[in-house]
């Protein structure tokens, strides 16, 4: 069964990119609606994230070897809406259903067309700015520490964690019994931020000496897990503070680029674990746990378990201040765009 989508004769707003470079490359345009094919939906967006990736996409500077698209680009991103119409041979979603997904194209617009398999369920009582969390960011923070599995009572290191997935992981590192959260944040109103959340010790990895002080705050002993989404001579130092048989997970690079310095046996001779994390491979490989941390995390939003910072809301419109406030590294939290007839100007700055 389908149904028709709700669209201003037959067009939409899309903020499409014609060239690589910087955040005035998004441009606001009027479009035609997609038309979902067999196995897809239409979902009209409510509301998408911006995160770091998406500024590295409209670069170029993306890792990815899938992501290699034709122009005009439409960005990606943490999508929630209302599924418009189905194509054929998508069973289980019906129009009206309210749905969210990450998707690497197609995000910054009125409509988008997804695969159905790819969409995880949004209840009705989370507005869709918070159920942003829900496709990317909150998946992400919970899958990196089910790759590390830290046990009750060891030391959990969380990079980058003032952003929109690191503070959700330092909330879930201390739910899941880590017996020491350190978390690294660049500026003071970042680092208190971050102890708010729930951080025993807070330094800032972009000053000399970092590590150093993390392996001090843990008596020398070192950590048994380290979430990393900055990458580089930061991922190298990182190697150095695991503890035996700790776990290094890799989901990002804040640095631009995935390559990984080279690590000699020597460095790993400690029993050190270093690993990759990607949410698709995550879900592919354990999909009953995804399911149970979709629901779980859920649970943790509605009762304030997590806390899901938004930094700013902006209109589609506005989506090159958003980009400008992701790069400045400015932000505590996460950025979120207001999509479709509602959105305005009205939201904080």
């Amino acid at each position: 069964m389908s149904s028709g989508p709700m669209s201003r004769e037959g067009t939409m707003l899309a903020v499409r990119v014609h060239e690589y470079g910087p955040p005035e490359v998004l441009r606001p345009e009027e479009v035609p609606v997609p038309r979902p094919g067999p196995g897809q939906v239409l979902v009209e967006v409510e509301a998408v994230s911006v995160g770091f990736a998406q500024t590295q996409m409209r670069r170029d500077l993306f890792p990815a070897p899938m992501w290699r698209p034709t122009f005009p680009i439409v960005l990606g991103g943490d999508v929630v809406g209302v599924v418009a119409e189905t194509g054929p041979g998508v069973e289980g979603v019906r129009p009206g259903d309210r749905v969210g997904a990450y998707t690497l194209h197609g995000a910054y617009a009125e409509y988008v067309v997804l695969d159905a398999a790819s969409l995880v369920s949004v209840p009705e009582d989370l507005d869709a700015v918070r159920a942003t969390v829900l496709p990317g960011s909150g998946p992400i923070a919970m899958g990196t520490l089910g790759v590390a599995d830290p046990r009750p009572g060891e030391r959990v290191l969380v990079h980058a964690a003032s952003g929109g997935i690191g503070h959700l992981a330092v909330q879930l590192a201390r739910l899941a019994g880590a017996g020491q959260v350190i978390a690294t944040a660049g500026s003071a109103a970042k680092r208190d931020f971050v102890r708010g959340l729930g951080a025993d010790v807070v330094v800032n990895y972009g000053e000399d000496g970092w590590a150093g002080r993390v392996r001090e705050a843990t008596d020398g002993a070192g950590v048994d897990v380290i979430l990393d989404s900055v990458g580089g001579q930061v991922l190298r130092q990182g190697i150095g503070l695991l503890a035996p048989f700790g776990r290094l997970v890799f989901y990002g690079s804040s640095n631009g680029g995935l390559d990984i310095p080279h690590i000699s046996p020597m460095e790993l001779i400690g029993i050190k674990y270093v690993t990759g994390f990607a949410l698709s491979a995550w879900r592919a490989a354990r999909p009953d746990r995804y399911r149970t941390d979709h629901k779980l995390l859920v649970d943790y939003l509605r009762d304030g378990a997590v806390r899901d910072v938004v930094h700013v809301v902006l209109p589609l419109q506005q989506v090159a201040r958003a980009h400008e406030i992701i790069e400045s590294r400015s932000h505590i939290g996460r950025v979120v765009l207001k999509v479709g007839r509602n959105a305005d100007n009205r939201f904080p700055t």
